[in-house]
């Protein structure tokens, strides 16, 4: 790898048998969010044969960060090199293997993070992921009888659905406009 790299994003393996006891905290006290793969004990070779227990770790530096940078955390954990990553999200789903069925399927429940990584931070919903979404936040409106958009806001805030609160709160002309309208139907409606 050059030397040179200056990236946001790095990954490396941490084998337990050659990092300190407390590679954890050496992390954290590093300040910078991290995020700690399940152990990946069952990992295979094409052969069949067993791979050597790992973790994967990805580290999110606030500001580009040197590869001399990262090697000295990955060197201070008697760790193999690091390397620098373009996205955070294509990797974090290789922590469990999510999109290789053909590997061992590690739980995300087992993901670990320190400093406020938050994967949230680096996941960008595809358009029809916020189309489907509107469309559960539409039939939500109506299952509900929700006449007033700070009312869904405050649904959707009650019940810890952060990302539907995200794309309402970036549709406030669309959804503000549908439940003003239904509002007004009703009242039309009695006035007949």
């Amino acid at each position: 790898m050059e030397k040179n790299v200056k990236k946001k994003y790095w990954a490396f393996v941490l084998y337990l048998e050659s990092a300190p006891s407390n590679w954890k905290e050496i992390l954290q006290l590093r300040g910078i969010p991290v995020c700690i793969s399940p152990y990946h004990d069952k990992d295979v070779n094409p052969d069949g044969t067993p791979k050597k227990p790992h973790y994967h770790i990805i580290l999110c530096f606030p500001n580009t960060t040197t590869y001399n940078n990262v090697k000295s955390i990955t060197d201070s954990l008697n760790q193999p090199i690091p390397i620098s990553l373009d996205a955070v999200n294509g990797y974090y789903r290789y922590l469990t293997h999510k999109d290789n069925p053909e590997k061992y399927q590690y739980s995300p429940e087992d993901i670990e993070t320190l400093n406020g990584f938050s994967i949230d931070d680096f996941v960008e919903l595809t358009y029809t992921q916020v189309k489907t979404i509107c469309i559960y936040l539409q039939q939500l409106i109506i299952d509900n009888n929700i006449l007033e958009y700070s009312d869904l806001l405050d649904y959707l805030l009650t019940n810890e659905l952060y990302t539907e609160l995200d794309v309402a709160s970036n549709h406030t002309l669309l959804f503000n406009t549908y439940i003003c309208s239904r509002r007004n139907k009703i009242k039309s409606q009695a006035l007949k």
